[in-house]
């Protein structure tokens, strides 16, 4: 039920509530690709249109009307100051085009998108209070550099890196177990922690060995999410397009172990155009020496862990008629291969090629390029290219243009071979490549903008795209707002987990059934069959206007914070204070008018004010904003 008297008050109390039902449900990004494009073409073809109409939409909703002699929220591009390679190709794209570009954000907007987007977590409403009082023009910058070194900057970069790499305790194809997992989290945690360069990470992935429960040797859970229900070759193949995939942005591998590129990736690569199912399976054979051994002692303290190793001998054969892909048979005499890397011709020097392939993995540009490509999209929520794994390395150097009709892939060209080449140059360093995104003017645009907007104007990132926060962000973002923590066990850790970002994988916490699926209404994904989205739905609208984890933490007797703030005798140092506490701001005249109004006409008693703060609460919590970091 919803609260007492809350429809016939909403007005009253914030009228922009309506529009969130619009905001979700229009929300929606397309779905995952379809693995046989010759079924559905269209949903190859327009994966690009349709990230490009996501950001549209989602910009949309914080697009605003110019009220009179209110100032414009969108100026000339040449006004904006230019801190770095990424303004330099930002804003002078925009002023060759003779597209306005928005202000930056205020300090408000700025420490809440920038707390969101670096650490998962809300700024405290002191912390609100004290970051726009400072009168330093360095603040920004230290600020980020704050954020790049907090403890809550390593969970939520390990959530990245666990959604990029799918750790999982359970799979379709295959089970690590529940401390396979763990120890998977622990070593992308550990990595997160120390700043290990994400090429040394990569490196670790692809070559990682030994037993899958052991913390020491975590990196060998990677590959064995490559285990595939076929015969050898099917896992081989998995294998190599998952990595190909997660760190090179070259999707379309998937489509090439199973028939050549020519009539099936013609409108979509021109690489991949030319390439053949042979080239495919040199580049899995790479894999094919890859050995695990599954314990089946049930007396073992390792009953169900697989240890990993690299065979010295093993081919890729060619013969197999039945399995995941179509048969793979003999090309004339030849039928067994050795691997040979599809962009170069390189072919091993040693017995471990699996160890070979990430070397080659290392000194492949595609590398830097993916990474380059992806933690933009993180940042700026609309990748260079889209979408993010289907990268076309003959159509991304600027110096080489592809031929005619084709052109070249990315919205800026020179701008991601320029944050490739700077990613290289610091040593694949995580935190310093955000630090370079975050500190630039693009980033810290405002979303809002009153300029004319369409669709050709997405690329151009004349504003800040807003996103929908996971579902873990939402927990605790609705945990840190009220001060109503919980405890969550996780199998094998000897301490739970108190924030949600913290989790090993989106389906935990499996020993609380009403978290795990308020999460899950957000669109968590399995890191398997089903992938994290950023839709809206009217269950999720539902979910926060009636679940119990929302309703039980704006209860008065639950929310330390609602009892701290009704000790606040003034209803408008108390309106202020709501505002900043959940949504990281100080309320517009116009939402001051109706807050003071609500809380005037039924804050009538220690009672009613009591129910009526509980009310603001659960108001704010189901403002549009509240949702997204913007």
């Amino acid at each position: 039920m919803i609260r007492r008297s809350l429809w016939a008050r909403l007005r009253a109390v914030l009228p922009a509530f309506g529009a969130l039902a619009v905001c979700l449900a229009q929300n929606g990004s397309g779905s995952g690709a379809n693995c046989s494009y010759t079924e559905n073409p269209e949903q190859f073809l327009e994966q690009s249109g349709r990230a490009r109409e996501d950001a549209f939409q989602r910009a949309a909703h914080f697009g605003v009307r110019r009220r009179a002699g209110q100032q414009p929220l969108a100026v000339a591009a040449s006004s904006i100051p230019r801190r770095n390679l990424i303004d330099d190709a930002i804003f002078g794209k925009l002023e060759q085009a003779g597209v306005e570009s928005a202000r930056l954000t205020t300090d408000e907007e700025f420490l809440r998108r920038i707390t969101l987007d670096l650490t998962g977590r809300i700024p405290t409403s002191e912390q609100v209070r004290t970051f726009a009082a400072q009168d330093d023009a360095s603040k920004r910058n230290i600020v980020i550099d704050q954020l790049l070194y907090s403890p809550e900057f390593t969970h939520k970069w390990t959530m990245w890196l666990g959604d990029l790499l799918q750790n999982t305790r359970n799979s379709a194809n295959f089970s690590r177990q529940f401390r396979g997992r763990n120890a998977m989290y622990d070593w992308m945690r550990g990595a997160i922690h120390e700043n290990k360069p994400l090429k040394d990470i990569v490196y670790e992935a692809i070559t990682g060995r030994g037993n899958n429960f052991e913390s020491s040797t975590g990196a060998a859970n990677y590959v064995l999410g490559g285990i595939s229900t076929g015969p050898a070759q099917d896992t081989y193949d998995l294998m190599f397009s998952r990595s190909a995939s997660m760190f090179l942005g070259m999707g379309h591998y998937d489509c090439l172990v199973c028939h050549d590129g020519r009539r099936h990736l013609d409108a979509l690569s021109v690489w991949g155009k030319s390439a053949t199912r042979l080239d495919a399976y040199r580049m899995a054979a790479f894999f094919s020496r890859t050995r695990r051994v599954q314990d089946n002692n049930t007396a073992s303290d390792y009953y169900q862990s697989n240890a990993v190793s690299d065979a010295t001998t093993g081919t890729y054969d060619l013969n197999t008629n039945y399995g995941n892909r179509p048969n793979r048979v003999a090309i004339g005499s030849l039928r067994n291969l050795t691997p040979e890397y599809h962009v170069t011709g390189a072919k091993p020097d040693t017995a471990n090629w699996r160890a070979a392939f990430a070397e080659n993995v290392m000194n492949d540009p595609m590398l830097a390029r993916n990474f380059a490509n992806r933690l933009w999209k993180e940042m700026f929520n609309h990748g260079l290219v889209e979408p993010v794994e289907g990268l076309d390395p003959a159509r991304l150097d600027p110096d080489n243009p592809p031929p005619a009709p084709w052109a070249l892939q990315a919205s800026h060209p020179r701008l991601l071979e320029d944050l490739a080449r700077v990613l290289r140059e610091e040593n694949f360093n995580l935190r310093e490549f955000l630090r370079l995104l975050v500190q630039s003017s693009a980033y810290q645009l405002s979303s809002r903008y009153d300029a004319a907007w369409d669709l050709t104007k997405v690329p151009l990132f004349a504003r800040h795209y807003p996103r929908r926060l996971m579902g873990e962000e939402i927990h605790d973002e609705l945990a840190k707002a009220t001060g109503v923590m919980t405890n969550y066990t996780v199998e094998g850790w000897s301490d739970p987990a108190r924030w949600a970002m913290e989790l090993p994988e989106p389906v935990e916490p499996r020993s609380n059934g009403g978290a795990n699926a308020f999460m899950n209404t957000f669109l968590r994904g399995n890191r398997d069959t089903i992938e994290r989205r950023q839709s809206g739905s009217i269950l999720q609208q539902l979910a926060l206007m009636n679940d119990a984890q929302v309703i039980n933490r704006v209860r008065m007797t639950a929310s330390p914070t609602l009892q701290r703030v009704a000790k606040i005798a003034g209803n408008g140092e108390l309106t202020d204070e709501m505002f900043l506490t959940f949504l990281g701001r100080m309320p517009s005249e116009y939402e001051r008018e109706r807050a003071l109004a609500f809380l005037a006409r039924y804050a009538t008693s220690a009672t009613a004010r009591n129910m009526a703060i509980e009310d603001l609460a659960w108001a704010l919590v189901n403002k549009v904003e509240f949702l997204f970091s913007y």
